[in-house]
């Protein structure tokens, strides 16, 4: 028998051998069979990420039990000093914000360690403040505003609030667009506000995430670092504590502002709600069916997910504030449906014009009735706003509902977020929720109230020192702290008078809150004229009255029992003084007399708005109901018919008895001038009118059909401001044709003012060395006045040798254009106002206002302004900066003996106490009553 060889490899074992290794490989890496541990997934055997996965499905919102076990704030920032808070009258937030102590507040890593008496501190390295028994309430919590990604100054490149890339955007993230170099955040912050929702825009039905920041400044300088209690979803990861995790948050809107952005009807944005939350619907259940496959360990697909959707799943799973820009019935009703029918809670209704007409529409939504973000009186801006009433918070409140102030900055500026809540206040919102509303009530509606919104112990060290009661109109910051950080390096602090300590006395709008439901929101505003000849008012307080061009106290008593008579007769004084003078020879022969109690008020002169389209203007957003826009021979072409030389009138447009007009009226503001409505350069010719007259034929409507010239020189992009000037300059300078020579010859002989808009202190600068070239030029004095004037506080010493005058408005400065980014902020942040400033150089100064509901506001922006001066303007100063310094900058040529007068009960016209009672016009022979 042959022995055999030695066993020899074939060609072909390489090759199995490998073939091996790798079905091997691919065995174990689960390729072939996935599972968990060795890669076969058999009943019973479960993913252990995956199982972890579907559990925080369930994990619930809020903040851990143990939260306010910890001893230092996630916010701490290492090297902070702690700080005691001594001789505080502390508003705290608690028993529903009428719970008020007098104590000390200790700050340190970041939080409130201890509240009420508090012994002296071991640590050598504090710092102490005396408050002095001053107020100090939480940090002022502004639930909805765009400060970050509506930037100001406003620029192209720095405005990311929508995207515009479809009608549902749920997956958007406001925190991708928000700008750290706001201009706003350090105003705000001198303001009281120290946490603010940051909201995308609403072009959107469902415009995206919205994200909690602090305002302060971080080492960091990033967004993130601003971000309080970030949800876990923004790096994608899972919830490192199986507890809990934090709140996230959403904006939706509905009616005309996705309407108008897609060109949607009402119908199409509610089908857009609904095919989007169908879909998050969809995507829930197929995660919670294969969860529930998961937990009995049955063989199944990959996690059903979505990136775009994930949001909504997690609004159906309860864990989002969704926060509404909603303003109608219709709207608030379908939204209220559409949370019924994918079962998740509204957190708030923003906006909301009609939700105090129907508060049980409210309370039908899903899980709880949502809270109510308001304006105080911003309105009928636009249809859906036409029925807003100031009342409206009172009215809110009464039915049971959470009520919150909020900016929607910088629509309004939310520096005097505060002032919403004192306005609120003033209309009837008791004082412990008016407090609340910027404060606890908003972080409640937040979901931070574990943190944010209370003076307590635990909580973040987030306070406001303020100077006077926080309700008391003017409030403002001595010290601002976030997470126990002062914000305020050097503040500038006025003195107060001791009254302003206390909660403000306000008046009694009960019969007006009531009218505002029964009317459906259109409460007839029409003012009753007496029927009889003579009017004799009762236990008056005060009389300011006119002299030339300076307004002066001709009667003013403290004690209640020498309060004095005024008796009017035909709208025309004939007597004031102590009752033994007035009350008898005055009104003998009289068979009718009527009488009206001022109860320690006062009489004063009436106001005068300028700056808005009040009376051209209905609903600005609505051109059938305006007067509408000029064409501007330097960006169009002028139809032949009209001619270039002619100057349009604002008269020839005028609509009397406007809803604002009338508010205004009612408010203590009887006349109005307006100029043509423009967007560019051009103006034409204002007007003046009664804000309280029925049509433009009744007398005394129109006080005077011309009162001076209007043009624009602003940074418009085009034509440049050099070209504007060059135009003006050649009107004033060269030989006009019709309308427009007449008018600037009127201004070169010093008939009428040359009134120009301007905020950038350059073009300021050069409309004044204009206004001296045209003055050498032809011998004449030129009556400048220039309005906006945002920067006009570097220029005011050269304001006042030119004798150029000056219109604020806004009062109150912001940086909304590059051309007003050098405002100047007045306290805390600077010693002067732009009010102060200016009259302080003796430049004639006036207040304006830039939209016509603002208008029913001018007594209390001049009552602010003198309050801002800490002293230096009087009373009699300020009422002159709304009434005859406004005359004299625009024109008007009106006779002391026939302007209006105003008639305040319980106080003056620039006293919260005060509710104005009638306006007497000798103009008109008259006298109404409110």
């Amino acid at each position: 028998m042959e022995k055999s060889s030695p066993s020899v490899p074939s060609s072909n074992t390489p090759r199995i051998l490998a073939i091996s290794i790798i079905f091997l490989l691919l065995l174990f890496s689960g390729t072939f069979f996935p599972s968990v541990p060795l890669g076969i997934r058999t009943p019973g055997s479960v993913d252990a990420s995956l199982l972890q996965r579907c559990r925080s499905l369930n994990t619930p919102a809020g903040p851990p039990a143990d939260f306010h076990k910890r001893t230092q704030s996630d916010r701490f920032s290492p090297g902070t000093k702690p700080i005691i808070i001594k001789n505080a009258k502390i508003w705290t937030g608690e028993d529903n914000g009428k719970h008020v102590m007098q104590g000390d507040i200790l700050l340190d890593k970041g939080m409130i360690m201890e509240v009420g008496g508090i012994p002296e501190h071991n640590c050598k390295d504090i710092t102490v403040l005396d408050a002095q028994g001053g107020w100090v309430t939480p940090g002022i919590v502004d639930l909805h505003s765009h400060l970050g990604v509506y930037s100001a100054p406003s620029l192209e490149g720095a405005n990311d609030g929508n995207s515009l890339k479809g009608t549902i955007g749920a997956w958007m993230r406001a925190i991708d667009g928000l700008n750290t170099h706001d201009d706003s955040y350090n105003t705000s912050i001198a303001g009281g506000v120290t946490t603010s929702l940051i909201l995308p825009g609403s072009a959107n039905a469902i415009g995206g995430q919205a994200y909690p920041i602090k305002l302060r400044r971080t080492h960091e300088r990033s967004p993130s670092s601003m971000l309080l209690e970030p949800p876990y979803q923004i790096n994608s990861s899972l919830p490192s504590d199986s507890s809990h995790i934090p709140w996230r948050h959403m904006k939706h809107a509905c009616g005309e502002n996705p309407s108008r952005v897609y060109s949607d009807t009402r119908m199409d944005t509610i089908w857009a709600f609904r095919d989007a939350y169908n879909k998050a619907n969809q995507l829930k259940k197929k995660q919670d069916e294969f969860c529930a496959k998961l937990e009995t360990g049955q063989v199944i697909d990959d996690f059903p997910d979505d990136l775009q959707w994930e949001s909504l799943v997690d609004v159906l799973r309860g864990r989002v504030k969704v926060n509404v820009h909603c303003y109608e019935t219709v709207d608030l009703d379908a939204l209220v449906r559409i949370s019924n029918e994918f079962k998740f809670p509204v957190a708030a209704f923003h906006h909301a014009s009609e939700t105090y007409l129907v508060p049980d529409v409210l309370k039908r939504a899903y899980g709880h009735p949502p809270a109510i973000a308001l304006f105080a009186t911003n309105a009928r801006y636009k249809r859906e706003a036409y029925r807003s009433s100031e009342f409206a918070p009172k009215i809110l409140a009464e039915n049971g509902l959470t009520v919150v102030m909020k900016s929607d900055h910088s629509v309004l500026n939310s520096r005097f977020l505060l002032y919403e809540a004192q306005q609120a206040h003033y209309y009837g919102l008791p004082d412990n929720l008016a407090l609340a509303a910027v404060t606890s009530s908003a972080a409640e509606t937040m979901g931070l109230a574990h943190r944010i919104g209370y003076v307590k112990k635990g909580w973040d060290a987030d306070l406001v020192i303020w100077d006077s009661h926080p309700l008391a109109l003017g409030s403002t910051p001595k010290q601002v702290f976030i997470d126990g950080i002062p914000q305020l390096e050097t503040p500038h602090t006025l003195n107060k008078p001791a009254a302003f300590q206390h909660v403000p006395k306000v008046p009694n709008f009960d019969k007006e809150a009531q009218d505002a439901v029964t009317y459906d929101g259109l409460p007839p505003l029409i003012p009753a004229s007496t029927t009889s000849d003579t009017v004799v008012f009762t236990n008056v307080k005060s009389i300011y009255s006119r002299s030339g061009d300076v307004v002066k106290t001709t009667f003013n008593t403290q004690d209640s029992a020498t309060y004095g008579t005024v008796v009017v007769r035909n709208g025309r004084l004939v007597c004031s003084g102590v009752e033994s003078t007035c009350a008898t020879s005055s009104v003998l022969g009289d068979p009718e007399v009527s009488y009206v109690d001022l109860e320690g008020g006062s009489l004063s002169p009436s106001l005068l708005t300028f700056g808005s389209p009040l009376g051209l203007s209905n609903i600005d957003q609505e051109d059938s109901t305006n007067d509408g826009v000029v064409f501007d021979p330097l960006t169009q072409s002028i139809p032949k018919i009209l001619g270039h030389s002619t100057l349009i009138r604002a008269v020839d447009g005028l609509e009397f008895q406007t809803r604002d007009a009338l508010l205004a009226y009612r408010s203590g503001v009887t006349s109005a001038v307006t100029a043509p409505s423009h967007y560019n350069f051009y103006g034409g010719l204002a007007t003046s009118f009664s804000t309280g007259s029925v049509h433009k034929l009744a007398p005394g409507a129109v006080i005077q059909e011309v009162t001076g010239v209007h043009m624009s020189v602003r940074h418009f992009g085009s034509p440049s401001v050099s070209t504007q000037i060059a135009t003006l300059r050649r009107l004033l300078l060269e030989t006009q044709e019709g309308t427009t020579g007449k008018w600037f010859t009127e201004i070169l002989e010093g008939r009428v003012p040359l009134v120009v808009e301007a905020h950038s202190a350059d073009i300021i600068a050069t409309l004044i060395l204009l206004k001296k070239e045209v003055e050498r030029s032809t011998g004449k004095n030129v009556r400048l006045t220039v309005t906006g004037a945002s920067e006009a506080h570097l220029l005011a010493k050269e304001l006042s040798e030119s004798g150029t005058g000056v219109i604020l408005n806004p009062v109150h400065s912001f940086p909304f254009a590059w051309e007003d980014r050098r405002i100047l902020p007045g306290p805390p942040l600077t010693e002067h106002s732009p009010v102060s400033k200016l009259i302080s150089h003796n430049v004639t100064v006036g207040i304006g206002v830039q939209e016509i509901w603002d208008a029913r506001n001018l007594r209390f922006d001049i009552a602010w302004a003198s309050l801002e001066a800490g002293g230096k303007i009087s009373k009699e100063e300020a009422i002159a900066i709304g009434s005859v310094n406004l005359e004299k900058l625009l024109g008007l040529d009106v006779q002391a003996e026939e302007t209006d007068m105003v008639a305040t009960r319980g106080g003056d016209l620039l006293e919260l106490s005060a509710k104005v009672a009638a306006v007497v016009s000798p103009r008109r022979g008259m006298v109404d009553l409110f």
